[in-house]
């Protein structure tokens, strides 16, 4: 059960789920209306300043999707309703769409009673059709072992950016210019990069893309704009491919700020350098 994992556990037992309610919908087992339920877990140790990470409970729901609809993500959207504090919660899951290749479903992630997400998402491989257009590449980065491990350089919590438990779970290793707001020297540019990985080597699937978008540092904190908690209004992640083994390459940029919110946008590359994520997020500005 997923309650009897313990808070030092991987990534993919601290998003586990089990299903344990089937509800057909009009048209019969799996169709249209269908709801799945499944019990899960937000584990401790997966936050940032005490709230869990929006990638991290992203990866729950989509993990329950995934496992009603039988195939991998291929697009989600979430949009984040209240933060998720540790302990047990229920993804439900509604099929919208069965579908042949492509099947589309909505989840809600419950915990005590509160919905704290609401995901759409289309499920299914990517396609290789045999055409392919590509005006862009991973970003230039020095070697894992050379860049900087995020922990090491994060600025305290009293500095105004909140502690993270995430960190210790990850094996992000970042470019160290994408570091310099952590040095006093924010470089001017919202921009940042840098190698992800997780610390007890799992493979990254496409359940583990859902995290790769929102775990490293938020690009504006280069802007020069005080650093603080960066609260995710909606998430949107669209695997592209499933990585190959080895560390990934990620550049996450945000270019305007106004209006009390903030886009970023990431690009996720793997060691064969096929893109095999992007993500657009919108979250409020840094609340310090």
């Amino acid at each position: 059960m997923p309650s009897g994992v313990p808070a030092a556990a991987g990534f993919a037992a601290a998003t586990a789920v089990e299903l344990t309610e089937t509800i057909d919908g009009p048209d019969g087992d799996g169709g249209a209306g269908s709801r799945r339920r499944f019990r899960a877990e937000v584990h401790d140790g997966w936050d940032i300043g005490g709230n869990a990470n929006g990638g991290y409970v992203l990866a729950i729901a989509g993990r329950a999707m995934a496992a009603a609809m039988g195939r991998p993500p291929l697009t989600v959207t979430a949009h984040y309703l209240a933060p998720a504090p540790p302990g047990p919660c229920e993804v439900i899951v509604t099929t919208v769409r069965p579908g042949g290749r492509l099947a589309t479903c909505t989840a809600s992630l419950v915990q005590s009673g509160r919905e704290l997400i609401r995901v759409l998402g289309t499920f299914g491989t990517p396609a290789d059709r045999g055409h392919r257009y590509i005006d862009g590449a991973p970003p230039e980065l020095p070697p894992y072992r050379e860049c900087v491990a995020r922990a090491d350089a994060a600025p305290p919590a009293e500095g105004g950016f909140p502690a993270s438990g995430l960190m210790d779970r990850l094996a992000v290793r970042m470019h160290p210019d994408a570091l310099a707001f952590a040095m006093g020297s924010p470089t001017g540019r919202a921009e940042t990069s840098g190698w992800f990985a997780f610390a007890q080597e799992e493979p990254i699937d496409e359940i583990g893309l859902l995290l790769v978008a929102d775990a490293m540092a938020p690009a504006v904190f280069n802007s020069g704009l005080p650093m603080g908690w960066v609260p995710t209004v909606e998430l949107t992640v669209h695997v592209r491919a499933q990585p190959a083994p080895g560390p990934l390459r990620c550049r996450f940029t945000t270019r305007f700020v106004a209006g009390g919110a903030l886009e970023e946008d990431g690009e996720v590359w793997d060691t064969a350098g096929v893109l095999v994520a992007q993500s657009r997020q919108l979250a409020l500005t840094p609340r310090t």
